[in-house]
């Protein structure tokens, strides 16, 4: 069974260790919600943006996690 994992990363690509633990998910839509919900605490701790992975494989990003570019009206 595949793996769906984030990496977090500052806007230069460079990885950080996320604010909130992450877990291995087991469906892309488990993670995408997992960073729905958890987004705005991921980017007050300093990260910038996130990737999502399934096991190895790059599926999309980076994704950013700023409400500015998120189209969020804060």
């Amino acid at each position: 069974m595949a793996a769906w994992t984030w990496r977090f990363e500052k806007s230069d690509g460079t990885e950080v260790a996320p604010a909130v633990a992450p877990e291995e998910f087991t469906t892309q839509g488990d993670a995408e919600s997992w960073i729905g919900e958890n987004w705005k605490q991921l980017a007050d701790g300093g990260a910038d943006q996130v990737t999502l992975f399934e096991d190895t494989t790059e599926i999309y990003g980076p994704m950013s996690l700023h409400a500015q570019d998120l189209g969020a009206d804060n």
